[in-house]
């Protein structure tokens, strides 16, 4: 994959633990579930990327 998209998935998985543990310490739940989505999709995207680059070499 390209590096664009590999930092683009990182950053949603970063943005994503960071948003979760600012709704744990608020406990905004709101937030700790937009948070675990990000972090679990960034991921997830990020898994499927190696899994691509694997198959490619």
């Amino acid at each position: 994959m390209s590096v664009g998209q590999t930092i683009k998935h990182k950053t949603r998985a970063f943005k994503g633990r960071v948003t979760e543990r600012l709704g744990r310490t608020t406990r905004n739940r709101r937030l700790q579930r937009e948070g675990g989505t990000d972090r679990i999709s960034g991921n997830l995207k990020q898994s499927g990327d190696k899994a691509k680059d694997a198959f490619r070499h």
